[in-house]
């Protein structure tokens, strides 16, 4: 009984010492959370995932590197959540992250999302950034909101560009899915198509919901075009590729950024091949100095490829680790001003960013599809 009862103190001691030492080492590490908002569920959950991965591996390797600001670790955590690419679920997210503290936003994903939810974050005092294409993101004034790829105005106009010099084609329908990203997509190629000497022959709309086009492409099909440009996403852009093929309507099917995805060939099938074009913000990551690198490492840690913005989430969050190094603080503001000053060379372009938050030098690249997989024909 002596023995039991000498030991109860040392056991005290012993859990005291330990308490001690997990204090101290918690004491010495700064919590940082990187929050993602992005569709995990629904027809775009694929692009949603990518992206929140993209984000996850470099908060892994920022965590290996045990970065130190004011003295302390930075141990970056992930806070992801759905905002299902729908507009009022998207502001409720941004609500909810803001009042969690969260600082850093990667994300949204869709235009749709980022417009009306940009403000909330804005007022939280949170970093976003975005792969919103919408020309209207950037022009809300919000400080430390950044979009980390080429805009619709850039992407759109590229596709004309390569509709008229490349694909020597003089005559084009245009579709758009009517939400905030499509419509300026369209409207950017539009603009751009008119500049280039094309006739618009036809233009028609539809939802991000549709799977059934056979209408659109009945009316768009009488008006002989050479091309169709699509403003939407890949879950639309492939269904209609293959009707495209059974009503045999002329011409190829353009589209833009989130058509590029695998998406398109895995739900499009053989109907895809040779028949889409579209174009992605971004530099091809085969050619890339660090893309096949890159790509290795994002396969051997998700098992999956690495898709659209994979490397443009992942760079964006090694930019700001980067940083907030730099700044020696974690603060936003103090970030953001060494973001707006320092130029990153990272996997998928090099980043500077201008007064808007746009990169000053986004490239653009067009792929096709070649059994089903999305190939890089050229950059600019």
């Amino acid at each position: 009984m002596k023995t039991k009862v000498g030991m109860v103190p040392f056991i005290g001691l012993v859990g005291l010492a330990a308490l001690t030492i997990a204090g101290q080492a918690s004491a010495q590490e700064q919590v940082v959370k990187i929050g993602h908002s992005g569709p995990l569920s629904g027809p775009n959950a694929f692009a949603g995932k990518d992206n929140e991965n993209g984000v996850r591996l470099a908060i892994e390797e920022l965590n290996a590197k045990k970065i130190t600001v004011g003295g302390k670790t930075l141990k970056f955590e992930l806070v992801s959540e759905d905002d299902q690419c729908d507009a009022k679920t998207g502001v409720s997210v941004a609500q909810k992250l803001v009042d969690d503290g969260v600082k850093y936003v990667m994300g949204p994903y869709c235009s749709g999302v980022a417009i009306p939810a940009s403000r909330i974050y804005a007022d939280g005092g949170t970093m976003v950034s975005t792969v919103g294409t919408n020309p209207k993101v950037t022009q809300g004034g919000y400080k430390n909101l950044y979009r980390i790829i080429a805009s619709d105005n850039q992407i759109g106009s590229s596709m004309a560009v390569y509709a008229a010099k490349v694909l020597k084609v003089t005559k084009v329908g245009v579709i758009d899915d009517r939400t905030a990203f499509g419509q300026g997509l369209a409207e950017e190629f539009t603009k751009e198509a008119k500049k280039q000497g094309l006739t618009i022959v036809g233009q028609e709309f539809t939802t991000d919901k549709a799977v059934d086009f056979t209408a659109i492409l009945t009316n768009m099909k009488a008006k002989a075009p050479e091309a169709i440009f699509f403003g939407g996403y890949a879950p639309q852009a492939a269904p209609m590729a293959r009707q495209m093929k059974q009503l045999a309507v002329p011409g190829k099917l353009l589209g833009g950024d989130t058509v590029c995805s695998p998406a398109t060939g895995k739900l499009g099938g053989d109907a895809v091949n040779d028949l889409v074009f579209c174009a992605q913000g971004g530099s091809i990551l085969e050619k890339a100095q660090s893309g096949p690198a890159f790509k290795a490492k994002f396969k051997k840690r998700f098992n999956v490829d690495a898709d659209a913005y994979a490397a443009s989430y992942y760079d964006q969050v090694m930019f700001i680790g980067e940083s907030m190094q730099k700044a020696n603080s974690v603060d936003p503001d103090k970030v953001g001003a060494e973001l707006y000053k320092t130029t990153y060379k990272g996997v998928a372009a090099t980043y500077s960013y201008d007064d808007k938050g746009n990169m000053k030098q986004a490239p653009v690249t067009v792929f096709t599809f070649k059994n089903t997989a999305p190939v890089a024909l050229a950059s600019y």
